[in-house]
């Protein structure tokens, strides 16, 4: 592997032992003690993140412009980093979680006879969902459940890190894949009658085409699109935000029907609008629980890969 330089080293050795603090730190409160304290970290992180925090409050004003004053998508900035920080100190907490009961302690499922609708066709089911909320809650919810879903994702860029989240994913079950390997594995999953979980919400360096996303065209990763066209899998869309009652809300919703035209890229880029649709659908919902310093807009027409 290639040596990093030596700021980027440091930078990533204090993230991984702060996260190993964390980890150890958060049970010694009780939950709602535990989510405010992260709250406030995340609030601290927006005082001195001004590089995320402008882009953060860029790419509100390419959302939310026409809407929006530019005070409240400041104020909303704001919010979205306190309900990081609140988000991310519950999936920390989850590491404790052992049971189903535990889960659902703190998580309310909605929606669970759309998954066993879907499930029921036999072809298997791809879970569509996006960076919003604590969203690995939900690999903990499936898994719970029994369903041992697949879950693609990109490869964070600290090995240590990585691993910590692999061995979150795989904790009851589930199987974390690197985004564009072991395709294979994937199709024989759904061919069986399993499930994969992916998210397509991100400006990512795989096979993409360019759909709208709040108006503006966005390069977006197409995998989950072949993979689905192909199988004849049932896609369904999951999400899960935090509410003002310190609940965590889970919704599984009806399958999004697939579009078959009879061309193959018009297939693609239709299918994908879809998916984004419902991507956007949710975030609009809940814009203070996404990921806005992602930079959603960052590649150029022409510099997507094909």
């Amino acid at each position: 592997m290639e040596k990093r330089p030596l700021r980027k080293e440091i930078k990533y050795t204090a993230l991984y032992y702060f996260i190993r603090f964390l980890i150890f730190s958060a049970n010694l409160a009780s939950r709602k003690m535990w989510l405010r304290f992260c709250g406030v970290l995340g609030r601290v992180a927006y005082r001195f993140s001004p590089k995320p925090a402008e882009r953060m409050i860029n790419h509100l004003t390419i959302a939310f412009g026409k809407e929006k004053s530019p005070e409240e998508i400041k104020n909303l900035s704001k919010k979205t980093f306190e309900m990081l920080g609140k988000n991310a100190g519950e999936i920390i907490r989850s590491l404790s979680v052992k049971t189903l009961a535990d889960l659902e302690k703190f998580l309310v499922t909605t929606g669970m006879e759309n998954y066993e609708k879907a499930h029921a066709k036999g072809k298997g089911v791809m879970f569509l969902t996006s960076h919003l909320g604590a969203f690995d809650l939900q690999i903990t919810n499936m898994s719970l459940r029994g369903l041992k879903p697949n879950i693609i994702g990109t490869a964070l860029g600290d090995e240590r890190l990585n691993e910590l989240l692999v061995k979150y994913r795989n904790a009851h079950g589930a199987i974390a894949i690197e985004r564009g390997k072991e395709s294979v594995r994937l199709f024989k999953a759904l061919k069986s009658g399993g499930s994969i979980a992916i998210l397509i919400d991100q400006d990512t360096k795989v096979k993409s085409r360019f759909v709208n996303f709040f108006g503006k065209p966005a390069s977006t990763p197409v995998g989950a699109t072949v993979l689905a066209l192909k199988s004849g899998c049932a896609v369904v869309p999951t999400f899960v935000y935090l509410d003002e009652n310190y609940k965590q809300q889970m919704h599984i919703l009806p399958e999004i029907p697939l579009i078959y035209t009879g061309d193959d890229e018009q297939d693609l880029i239709i299918n994908t609008q879809n998916f984004t649709n419902f991507t956007e659908d949710i975030v609009r919902q809940h814009p203070e629980q996404w990921v806005w310093m992602h930079e959603r807009w960052k590649t150029k027409p022409g510099e997507e890969i094909v």
